[in-house]
C-alpha cells in the first residue's frame, strides 16, 4: 500500500462562482492538453520503464479516473449502492472501490451494491477489500486520531477514563497544519507529562473500524506511533488513569482498539 507523506488537513471553503470557475478552466485544459499529456506519457513510460513502466502509467490514470467517478457519482452511488447509514461515497481522495470496500466491512450495502461487489469479487479476488485506502483525506465520516503505543512485559499502555467507563490509547485527534509527531507529541505532554524523541519516532500502522459507541457509518481511524521518551509517564487529569492490558484485555476496548491488539499479537 502507497502512505502518502502529506499533512492530513481539511477541505477549503469555496464561493459557488470559484468552484463553477476551476470547473470549467479545468475542463478546458484537460480538452486542450490532455490528450497530448497522455501520449507522450505513454511513450515516456514505454522507453524509460518498458512495458512495466507503461502498466504503472496507466495503473495511475485509472485510479485518478477511479477517484473522480467517486466525486462525479457520489449522490446517484449514495442512493443505489448502500443503506442510509452507510460510509458515503464522495471523498475526493478516495477510489469507488475503497468506499465500496467500507461498506462491504460494515455491512451497509444493499443488493445492488453487494452484485457489484460480487462481481468485481470474479474478476479480482477480495477486491474491495483490498481496496481499502486508510491513507485518504480525512471526511466528516472518519474521526481520525493519533495515538502512542507503549509495550512493556507484554502489556499495552492505556488510559482509563472513569468518566467514561473507556479505555484509550494514549494520544487524540490529528490537527490540521500540525505533522503527527508535533501532534501527538503535544497529546502526549498533556496527558502523561511526557517528550517524545524525534529520531526514533516511527510509524507503526493506521486502524479503521466502526466503533459500538457511534452511529454505523462513522468510522473511527487511528494513525499509530512508537517512539522513545523522556520523562516518567503520569496521568495529568484527575479523570484519567494508566492501566496496563495484556490481550486478554481485549474485550475492554472498542473495536479499532481491538485491531490494534490483534496487530501485536501477530
Amino acid at each position: 500500500m502507497i502512505l502518502k507523506k502529506q499533512i492530513f488537513q481539511s477541505d477549503k471553503k469555496a464561493s459557488p462562482f470559484i468552484g463553477l470557475l476551476l470547473f470549467l478552466i479545468s475542463i478546458v485544459l484537460l480538452l486542450l492538453t490532455g490528450p497530448f499529456g497522455f501520449i507522450y506519457g505513454l511513450f515516456h513510460s514505454l522507453f524509460t520503464k518498458g512495458i512495466k513502466g507503461l502498466g504503472e502509467y496507466l495503473l495511475q490514470i485509472a485510479i485518478s479516473i477511479d477517484q473522480l467517478g467517486n466525486v462525479l457519482m457520489q449522490h446517484l452511488l449514495n442512493v443505489l449502492w448502500i443503506k442510509k447509514e452507510g460510509y458515503k461515497f464522495g471523498n475526493r481522495d478516495e477510489t469507488i472501490s475503497s468506499a465500496l470496500g467500507r461498506n462491504k466491512n460494515l455491512g451497509t450495502l444493499t443488493l445492488m451494491g453487494r452484485t457489484i461487489d460480487r462481481i468485481l469479487d470474479v474478476i479480482d479476488a477480495n477486491h474491495s477489500l483490498n481496496s481499502v485506502d486508510y491513507y485518504v483525506e480525512p471526511s466528516h465520516q472518519i474521526i481520525d486520531l493519533l495515538a502512542w503505543i507503549l509495550v512493556v512485559d507484554g502489556k499495552l499502555l492505556m488510559l482509563y477514563n472513569a468518566n467514561e467507563g473507556r479505555h484509550e490509547f494514549p494520544g487524540g485527534p490529528r490537527v490540521p497544519k500540525s505533522s503527527d509527531f508535533e501532534t501527538l507529541s503535544e497529546h502526549l505532554k498533556t496527558k502523561l507529562n511526557l517528550s517524545l524523541q524525534h529520531p526514533s519516532f516511527q510509524f507503526m500502522g493506521v486502524f479503521e473500524a466502526n466503533n459500538d459507541r457511534l452511529p454505523k457509518g462513522k468510522l473511527v481511524r487511528i494513525s499509530c506511533y512508537t517512539s522513545d521518551y523522556k520523562g516518567i509517564p503520569i496521568a495529568q487529569s484527575a479523570g484519567e488513569e494508566m492501566i496496563w492490558l495484556d490481550y486478554d484485555g481485549k474485550h475492554k476496548v472498542l473495536a479499532t482498539e481491538q485491531l490494534i491488539f490483534d496487530s501485536l499479537k501477530n
